[in-house]
């Protein structure tokens, strides 16, 4: 009998082993995207590559932006974000010289670019998930360093008045904004800079300089109190999927921008129809995103000291043109109307 009950106990600890070990890969299967990526500490140790769409990928061999520079201060330490493709951490320490030598400040304060790996986010952001977006502050950077809490508890400076709806309160935006968002928008490696629907038609009424950069100044959702930068592919990142081209023109008189000014983009959601029964939202998996992505999120880490930039800038003068037609950022979904008093103010919605 008691051979029996040991051999029964033996056969009942090897099917818990064999079912531990099935388990295992749909455990880690089961984690979403957000999940998987959130949880990464460092960077691959892999050559730079952005892998597929701004709101749909991951990043190999990113670089983080050192915490303090001459004329930049990385915010928001806690969140691990200040990740990005070499080319975007070469771009943001040269606009940080130009915006400096504009007179904003002693410099920029850089806001998240990525995670060390890339990939959706816990919280936040639906892009910057390739390394090629970052956030910049509408403060800017004080003179002397700040300390990791002060850089936590900062709050952000809206630029709008409250009071009305959709417009630029004049006692906080100066020329010098302006000039700031602009000198952004002049780099050919910039393939948009997203801002408020306000900013962008302060812009249009305000800037007397080259024109034809406007049509890179999308308006969105929110971005009152930072603006975001977004960069084309880097020359032969062949992983990486490029956004529909900006228009050629300032782009000021189009049905895009009046749209923002019309009840649609801030109408409160539709309710949903009592009779059908609610779906669940399906969460995004790592097999979701570029094959590629699992490798580099299995991959082995570097340390956080090689992987601060300090490397040779990249040339964009081959930059292919991207496709001639606009994003969905842009659609017209309805004509020009007047404003009623009583819409509300913008909520912050994920876009691509």
């Amino acid at each position: 009998m008691k051979s029996i009950s040991k051999m029964a106990l033996g056969l009942v600890a090897t099917a818990t082993l064999l079912g531990a070990l099935v388990e295992a890969p749909q455990a880690q299967e089961e984690r979403t995207a957000k999940q998987a990526f959130g949880a990464v500490k460092l960077p691959n140790a892999a050559s730079p590559e952005p892998l597929g769409f701004y709101a749909k990928g991951c990043m190999s061999g990113a670089m983080a932006l050192p915490t303090d520079g001459p004329t930049w201060q990385a915010m928001r330490l806690s969140r691990n974000r200040r990740w990005g493709n070499p080319a975007m951490i070469d771009l943001l320490e040269q606009f940080s010289r130009d915006a400096a030598n504009l007179g904003w400040g002693s410099g920029i304060l850089v806001g998240d670019i990525s995670q060390p790996r890339g990939g959706p986010m816990l919280s936040g952001h639906a892009s910057h998930q390739i390394g090629l977006d970052a956030d910049v502050w509408f403060t800017p950077k004080p003179a002397q360093p700040m300390t990791a809490q002060q850089r936590e508890d900062m709050p952000f400076t809206s630029m709008l008045d409250k009071s009305k709806f959709l417009t630029v309160d004049s006692r906080k935006w100066t020329s010098t904004h302006a000039r700031l968002v602009m000198q952004a928008a002049s780099y050919p490696q910039v393939q948009r800079v997203f801002v408020n629907p306000a900013i962008k038609k302060k812009l249009c009424q305000t800037w007397t300089g080259d024109r034809s950069l406007l049509g890179k100044v999308r308006p969105v959702y929110g971005h009152d109190e930072h603006f975001h930068i977004r960069m084309n592919c880097p020359p032969g990142a062949a992983g990486c999927e490029r956004q529909a081209a900006t228009p050629s023109t300032d782009d000021c008189d189009s049905k895009a921008l009046a749209w923002w000014f019309t009840k649609e983009p801030w109408a409160p959601p539709k309710p949903a129809d009592p009779n059908r029964k609610p779906v669940k939202p399906r969460q995004v998996m790592v097999s979701d995103l570029p094959r590629a992505c699992a490798a580099v999120l299995a991959a082995q880490a570097r340390s956080e000291a090689e992987a601060t930039y300090g490397g040779a800038p990249v040339a964009y003068s081959s930059q292919p043109s991207a496709p001639a037609s606009v994003g969905q950022i842009d659609a017209i979904t309805s004509n020009p109307a007047n404003v009623p008093a009583d819409i509300p103010l913008p909520r912050e919605r994920p876009f691509r």
